[in-house]
């Protein structure tokens, strides 16, 4: 699954950590899920996309092997 968390993170000037913790994640979790080495639930799919105001539509994209 791709997304563009690392974009968002830049364009609101967060770090990993920074938004690990507005939901309540560990900072490795966010890395994890931006080098597409863990999926998130569904439900921290739509925590992310909350943080940046966006449908989670717009930040995770199915790739064709997934």
């Amino acid at each position: 699954m791709k997304n563009t968390i690392k974009i968002e993170r830049a364009r609101y000037n967060l770090t990993q950590g920074d938004l690990a913790e507005k939901v309540g994640v560990s900072r490795q979790t966010i890395n994890s899920i931006e080098t597409k080495k863990y999926v998130p639930s569904a439900v921290l799919a739509l925590k992310i996309a909350q943080v940046f105001q966006m449908p989670v539509e717009d930040l995770f994209k199915l790739e064709e092997d997934d």
